[in-house]
Formats: C-alpha cells, sequence, structure tokens
C-alpha cells in the first residue's frame, strides 16, 4: 500500500513520558497495515528506535559525519526494523560540546542529499523530538516546514502539561510562515481517575483536540524488556488494538489548527484549581469512608 506523496509527522513531548515509545508502536501499526515508513529519531539520547530493532544499536548521523574519512552512506546510518521500518538516529553532540538539537539538521540535510525519500519512498515519515525545550535545532521539524503536522504527546502530570503548552508556543510560532500546524494531543500512560478529564479540560482551554488514549500497561513494560514494541510482542492485546487505532488517527485525514497556548499565570491558576479539585474529592472519599 503505497501513498502518491510520504506524509511527514513529527511527534513531540517531554523526555521521559513515553514519546519514543509511542511513536515506534505507532511506526510498527503502520508497518503491519503494509505501509512504507521511516522513523527518525531526533532524541541526543539516540534510543527512538531501539525497540523497533530489538535493542540493538545504531550508528548516529551526527557519529557517522564526524568521521571525516568519507561521507556515511544510507546503509552507514540506517537499519531496517520491524516490518521493514527504515530506523534512522540524528544523535548528539559530544557531552558538554555543541547544541543538542544540531543533530536534526545534520540528519534532515543529510537524507535529502541521499536522497533516500525518493529511493526508499516511504508511505509516512516520523520524526520523534524532544519537546523539553524547543530550541532552535530541535524546532527544525516544524518550523522549516518539514512536517506536515504535528502532534505533542503528553500525561496528566504538572511538568508534562507546561511542556506541551511550549510546544504549542512554538507551534503557534512558525505555523503562519509555513510551519508545521497542531495536528492533536496524545494522552499516554493514563492510570488515575483524573487523569483523562484533566488532559481533555488542558485540551479545551487551548483549543485543541485528544486524539488518542494511550493507558498505561504491563504489555508496554513487558514489550521493552524484549526490546519490541507491544505490536510485536503481544500483537493481540488490547493495547495493541490501541496503538493501532493511534496509527489510524494520527495518519488519517484530521483537522490540523492553531491551538491557543496559555500564558505563564493561567496555566499556573488553572493547575492550581485542578489540584483543588483532585485533593477535594480525595478528602472527600476519605470521610464518605
Amino acid at each position: 500500500m503505497s501513498l502518491e506523496h510520504p506524509r511527514h509527522i513529527a511527534i513531540y513531548g517531554k523526555g521521559g513520558i513515553g514519546k519514543s515509545t509511542t511513536t515506534s508502536n505507532i511506526a510498527a501499526a503502520l508497518a503491519e497495515a503494509g505501509h512504507r515508513v521511516i522513523q527518525v529519531g531526533c532524541d541526543p539520547k539516540s534510543d527512538s528506535t531501539t525497540i523497533l530493532r530489538g535493542g540493538a544499536e545504531l550508528p548516529t548521523v551526527l557519529d557517522s559525519l564526524r568521521d571525516r574519512a568519507r561521507k556515511p552512506k544510507l546503509e552507514d546510518i540506517s537499519a531496517l526494523g520491524f516490518g521493514g521500518v527504515l530506523c534512522i538516529e540524528a544523535g548528539g553532540p559530544v557531552p558538554g560540546v555543541g547544541c543538542a538539537g544540531r543533530g536534526i539538521s545534520a540528519a534532515v540535510d543529510l537524507l535529502e542529499e541521499l536522497r533516500v525519500f525518493e529511493t526508499f519512498a516511504p508511505d509516512y515519515v516520523l520524526y520523534d523530538v524532544l519537546g523539553d525545550v524547543v530550541c532552535g535545532g530541535f524546532a527544525v521539524p516544524i518550523r522549516d516546514g518539514i512536517a506536515d503536522r504535528a502532534f505533542v504527546v503528553t500525561s496528566s502530570d504538572f511538568m508534562a502539561i507546561f511542556a506541551a503548552n511550549n510546544l504549542f508556543k512554538a507551534i503557534d510560532k512558525y505555523a503562519p510562515s509555513g510551519g508545521a500546524r497542531l495536528g492533536g494531543i496524545i494522552a499516554n500512560s493514563l492510570q488515575l481517575d483524573h487523569a483523562k478529564p484533566l488532559i481533555d479540560d488542558f485540551a479545551h482551554r487551548t483549543g485543541t483536540e485528544v486524539v488518542g488514549y494511550v493507558p498505561r500497561s504491563v504489555e508496554v513494560a513487558q514489550a521493552e524488556l524484549y526490546g519490541q514494541t507491544v505490536i510485536e510482542a503481544a500483537p493481540y492485546s488490547e493495547q495493541a488494538e490501541v496503538y493501532r487505532k493511534l496509527a489510524r488517527r494520527v495518519t488519517g485525514d484530521l483537522e490540523t489548527r492553531l491551538p491557543k497556548p496559555l500564558n505563564g499565570p493561567d496555566l499556573k491558576d488553572w493547575a492550581r484549581d485542578w489540584g483543588d479539585r483532585i485533593f477535594g474529592a480525595e478528602r472527600a472519599a476519605l470521610r464518605s469512608a
């Protein structure tokens, strides 16, 4: 199954929020459905595609470029993972030296120079991007019109919401000049009762939409111990079906939009209000116990 033109999708999120796990399971679900997929890891940790490759390491674009003996070839910086997903890691600088986002620019430039998109002919290109700080390097996929749309992964934790709100500010800034617009929020690692309504309320306040809810699941942890996605390790599980549904939503004909990020005081007031609600409900439950 092939699309006439590849769709480039950027998936952002705070470090540790599960964006790489989410992105890799989306890639695996798309590959399972017969699509040709490239996943570009845009995190200095270089572990975006690990669970697509059985836990194996992959030379990064920046590491390969540091070898001045010759220009890297595609086989030097890529490997085929589950379902034929072409896996690439941008990499980061030597610790303590340079910008952590530089690998993204270097990776995009090299992929274009090697004509990877023409040669591999993907249906979808997924960019898994660190979203703690939206500096110039990490903003490349949404700033330079590389991605057609962007999604933000968040949990109900305040720091994840804070990072998501900052990402909305970056999208709001770059989209009018040709950058990517927002496809929506991916609510990840949902466990507590208040998590879903809290994220739904944040989406409502910022004029955005939640495109998928991913519950916390033991299958995710078990699959990662094998260095696999849930799609590969537990294909008949409910969690695998969650990722398949999410993959269809992310790649479907969603209406993209410009988010309306909250300013600092409004975000803090919103968080305090939710704190009051949550603790108020807990105290009420204790009194009635």
